[in-house]
């Protein structure tokens, strides 16, 4: 079996998901915007979905701009990143 390697695009990404403090949230496109490549909201949900550190690396801080959760790469899928949410007193 082929071991993943993640690109550099992505370790950016998560590099920064670690700096969103516990109890806030930001968008793919804030994301986006705070690692210097505003047009990529796509792909840095794509990144946050590849992540196999969640919850340690926090995903699932990240929601969509119209406010809805998106998806959650952890145990438990999207239903789990609303309780992980909500355990950090995120008022979603």
């Amino acid at each position: 079996m082929k071991k993943y390697s993640p690109t550099k695009f992505q370790l950016k990404v998560w590099a920064y998901l670690k700096t969103i403090p516990k109890g806030k949230v930001k968008t793919y496109k804030q994301v986006a915007i705070a690692i210097k490549s505003p047009k990529s909201a796509r792909a840095v949900a794509n990144a946050c979905a590849k992540n196999p550190y969640a919850p340690k690396i926090p995903c699932h801080r990240v929601i969509r701009s119209d406010g809805g959760l998106g998806g959650y790469s952890g145990r438990g899928g999207s239903k789990q990143k609303l309780r992980l949410l909500r355990s950090e007193k995120v008022p979603i």
